[in-house]
């Protein structure tokens, strides 16, 4: 590709560019980045096609992984917080405003939950009570804490989710029993039995990933430069795991080797990235990775395409958000985004991908990546409801969603996860006993602003064994 053709629209400004804050806030903002590149999937939001008015899809058969179906008459319960002879409530809390990324968080991923507690109250609920989002708390990003004291002290619902930049107050909420859901973004902070995140559960951060290897082989790159943030330990890991694994990994990728590093890159990058991209061109650098926010790699790329490496692909681990990568014209033409889930690119298959677009549409709601996770964790919830019986309680499910979500893909959404051993932080040496049984990602390629599935769009998972980091060709999968 041309390197000019792709700059032709550098200059295309962010929409969700951060705005000058001061004070807490600020404050804050310095944390927020200690979460940005922990994860694969990222802060942002993938736009996708709005399902037109048609015939409503019916509910399968309602079971969990134990096969139990729902009854569809209530069990009378008492003493439980939240559950009355009609309803299970819920709360959700996190970041709404003063999110220096500027992307939609709890609003988006609040859509999810309750598209697929309106799909499954559309079937009857669970045994006849419907599942209702009676509270929403904004963080205001630095008050997560306080928000999670505030949902425990009113003792008035069941359960919480939560998609927040800091999670501050997670553990909170664990501590008082309560089944707790949330945008996993930070590990440490979910490390907790009673807390369940998505798309994944805890991870090994500092652990060097086979997708990065893949992905370098086939961008056929043996040069390559790694950016982190300075600020934030995590992301310094993050950009020290994808060294690491080009190390590991080169000679079965072609000899690839790290030719620029750098984890000390000022959060929003306010002086721009001039003479790191400088630096990048003197070395001959033909694949970038990113460990930095979505903001931040649109810089990288003007500024690449200014210094006449345009053509040069970008891995990054923040951007599936398909709205921002149309209205950046070329500018990420070619570059690939790792993600955690299925793409809404990818075939459904048997999984409910259709199922969820269909739902989160009803209302308007464009199908994103926050509203993704909404949905699958506000599945994970009845499943474990419906798990522990018709005369459940907090710890019941609790109990029983650690029992009995060890193969669990949310209806095809995201590759297996054994939350019965996902709640401590996984090292190299400990993946057999707390990592998946499987590690599985997707990849999506830029082409003429879209996303494409990367390899077979029916088999969109590359998959290896999850006990080893050892180099193994992939293997492609579906889930349902």
């Amino acid at each position: 590709m041309n390197s000019n053709n792709r700059g032709e629209k550098n200059m295309v400004r962010s929409e969700r560019s951060a705005r000058p804050r001061s004070g807490k806030t600020m404050r804050a903002a310095a944390a927020l980045v200690a979460a940005v590149a922990l994860v694969a999937a990222g802060c942002g939001n993938s736009d996708g096609e709005s399902a037109d008015d048609t015939e409503t899809t019916k509910a399968p058969a309602t079971t969990t992984a134990e096969g139990t179906e729902t009854t569809g008459a209530a069990t009378p319960i008492t003493g439980v917080p939240g559950v009355t002879d009609t309803e299970i409530k819920f709360a959700s809390f996190g970041t709404i405003s003063n999110n220096p990324l500027g992307t939609c968080v709890l609003e988006c991923f609040n859509r999810g939950v309750k598209a697929y507690f309106a799909y499954r109250n559309s079937e009857g609920g669970v045994d006849g009570r419907q599942l209702v989002l009676t509270s929403e708390l904004d963080d205001q990003l630095s008050k997560n804490k306080e928000r999670a004291l505030e949902i425990v002290s009113a003792g008035d619902t069941f359960g919480a989710f939560s998609a927040a930049q800091i999670g501050t107050g997670w553990q909170d909420v664990a501590a008082a029993g309560m089944p707790l859901y949330v945008w996993n973004i930070s590990p440490a902070d979910a490390a907790n039995d009673a807390i369940f995140g998505f798309p994944q559960g805890t991870i090994c951060v500092d652990c060097p990933r086979q997708i990065n290897g893949m992905i370098i082989k086939e961008a056929k790159a043996t040069k390559i430069a790694v950016l982190g943030y300075g600020v934030s330990e995590n992301s310094k890991v993050s950009a020290q795991a994808v060294q690491r694994a080009v190390e590991t990994y080169s000679d079965d990728i072609g000899g690839a080797e790290v030719v620029y590093f750098n984890d000390d890159i000022a959060f929003g990058v306010p002086n721009g990235l001039g003479p790191e991209v400088t630096a990048m061109k003197d070395k001959g650098v033909d694949l970038v990775f990113g460990s930095i926010d979505l903001n931040a790699m649109k810089t990288l790329a003007q500024e690449m395409a200014r210094q006449g490496m345009g053509d040069v692909p970008m891995v990054h681990a923040n951007t599936y958000d398909q709205k921002f990568v149309k209205e950046a014209g070329d500018l990420f033409e070619g570059d690939f985004v790792s993600v955690q889930f299925r793409p809404f690119e990818a075939e459904a298959g048997d999984s409910d991908l259709d199922l969820f677009k269909e739902w989160v549409s009803k209302d308007g709601n464009d199908p994103v990546e926050l509203a993704y996770f909404g949905w699958i964790a506000a599945r994970a919830a009845y499943d474990g409801i419906v798990a522990a019986g018709p005369q459940f309680d907090q710890a019941k499910v609790i109990a029983a969603s650690n029992e009995t979500l060890n193969d669990y893909t949310a209806g095809g959404l995201i590759p297996p996860q054994d939350y019965g051993r996902s709640h401590t932080v996984p090292t190299v040496d400990t993946l057999d006993q707390f990592g998946n049984k499987t590690n599985c990602s997707s990849v999506v390629k830029v082409k003429g602003g879209e996303f494409e599935v990367l390899g077979d769009a029916a088999k969109p998972f590359f998959c290896w064994p999850g006990d080893t980091v050892e180099w193994s060709e992939p293997e492609q999968t579906d889930f349902k």
